[in-house]
């Protein structure tokens, strides 16, 4: 997952506080997972169209709040240290007591009107085969990955959707809505037979935007993220 797909450039005005912001969007959400670097300096300045002094003061802020491990040296960086928290029996309930419950059916509804629009667009689409391999091996990626993967890769799946569709906007806005609800996903206890019925799901919203059937995709995606609200529902009932 490219972090630079979501790394938008900040306000002047506010260019510190976005540029934490975005960055740890991008940690939260897994585009840079636990141990690996964030993209070079000068790349990372130019995409947020800040200036390195800036760049440096937020990654400094998020070392000292314990997401970042600055190294120097020939092979140093900005190494992401962040990983998510095992889901507990009381997670879900806080993240829920955290967000209220007004906030989270906002943030659903946000995430299926973004998450079903980009599929609809991409499967309305023609698609060049590296778009498609690309798709094809987020999946994969998921299908085969083991419980300290599953989220991270899981996001990489969805947000890939709208990265795919080729704007910048699009790409951004779904994660801003996955980013919104990422706490409560992170609480949900990961059942194996929730595991093999999302993997199905993710098959039929790959095989409609491969087949370029927009509507079949709306609903494919649609489906998926009310059996994710189901689940979470069922956690709280």
């Amino acid at each position: 997952m490219n972090p630079l797909t979501v790394l938008r450039p900040v306000r002047a005005g506010n260019a510190f506080e976005e540029t934490v912001e975005r960055l740890l969007q991008a940690i939260k959400l897994g585009m840079v997972a636990q141990g690996e670097k964030l993209p070079p300096e000068r790349e990372l300045a130019v995409q947020l169209g800040i200036s390195r002094v800036t760049l440096r003061e937020a990654i400094r802020a998020l070392q000292d709040a314990g997401y970042l491990d600055v190294r120097r040296g020939r092979y140093g960086g900005a190494f992401v240290i962040y990983a998510p928290p095992q889901p507990g029996s009381t997670d879900l309930r806080q993240a829920v007591a955290d967000m209220g419950t007004d906030s989270i059916a906002d943030a659903l509804t946000f995430r299926m009107a973004v998450e079903c629009g980009a599929a609809q667009v991409l499967a309305s689409t023609p698609l060049p085969e590296r778009k498609r391999s690309v798709l094809l091996g987020r999946l994969a990626d998921l299908n085969a990955a083991g419980p300290e993967d599953y989220r991270r890769l899981d996001t990489a799946f969805h947000l890939s959707i709208a990265e795919l569709t080729g704007s910048g906007l699009l790409a951004a806005t779904c994660a801003d809505a996955r980013l919104r609800v990422t706490d409560l996903l992170n609480a949900i206890p990961m059942l194996q037979v929730n595991i093999e019925h999302a993997a199905t799901q993710h098959e039929a919203i790959v095989a409609a935007i491969l087949d370029g059937d927009p509507e079949a995709a709306r609903r494919a995606v649609a489906e998926h993220l009310e059996g994710t609200a189901a689940l979470l529902r069922a956690f709280l009932a």
